[in-house]
């Protein structure tokens, strides 16, 4: 195997990428200034030892705990729960919530022996007693496992007196969050609906 081959079958590991993308990548990368492929090469290969999870809420970062669990400017009666990192990063990007995140680390899903306790839930019943919370938005995926554990927090908190609402209008079945642009999103936070 040669290095052409090599890069091609790494690059088609990542997800949305396929074999002729993965090629057409490393044919850019042969075309490209050397000095951005050394540079590229060294972020991938210190992307772990630099990031990690915060403490606090899951989400990846540098610094624990991250940017947004210490910026005190942040409306810290809201939660806003999601299945992964990026799902943070999406709803961070729209510019629309300023409230504080719970990162699951995925969503229930008994087809892939997935339950409660192999995501952070506990975690979460322990931040929502501690802080001073009025609501809990669901951000979980409009696909089977998100509805699944939407339910679950809902019954997790229905006695706490708390406000429960999910994200709406505007986000595909059976879509990612990730995928979803601004104005979608913002439609979604904004059209939000009580569980």
């Amino acid at each position: 195997m040669d290095a052409i081959d090599d890069l091609v079958k790494l690059l088609s590991r990542l997800p949305g990428v396929g074999s002729k993308s993965a090629a057409r990548m490393t044919y850019r990368l042969i075309g490209t200034d050397p000095n951005y492929n050394r540079r590229l090469g060294e972020a991938i290969s210190t992307l772990q030892e630099r990031i990690h999870r915060c403490t606090i809420c899951g989400s990846f970062t540098e610094t624990d705990p991250c940017p947004i669990c210490q910026d005190e400017k942040r409306d810290r009666s809201i939660m806003c729960v999601v299945e992964q990192p990026q799902d943070v990063l999406t709803i961070q990007n729209s510019g629309i919530y300023s409230g504080l995140f719970h990162v699951l680390g995925g969503a229930i899903s008994p087809l892939n022996s997935i339950g409660p306790d192999q995501l952070s839930f506990s975690a979460l019943r322990k931040r929502i007693q501690e802080g001073d919370f009025k609501e809990i938005i669901i951000a979980t995926n409009p696909n089977e496992e998100g509805d699944i554990t939407a339910l679950y927090i809902k019954r997790m908190f229905k006695d706490s007196g708390l406000k429960i609402t999910r994200l709406a209008a505007g986000l595909p079945i059976g879509g990612d969050l990730e995928y979803a642009d601004r104005r979608t999103l913002e439609i979604s936070l904004r059209s939000r609906m009580d569980m």
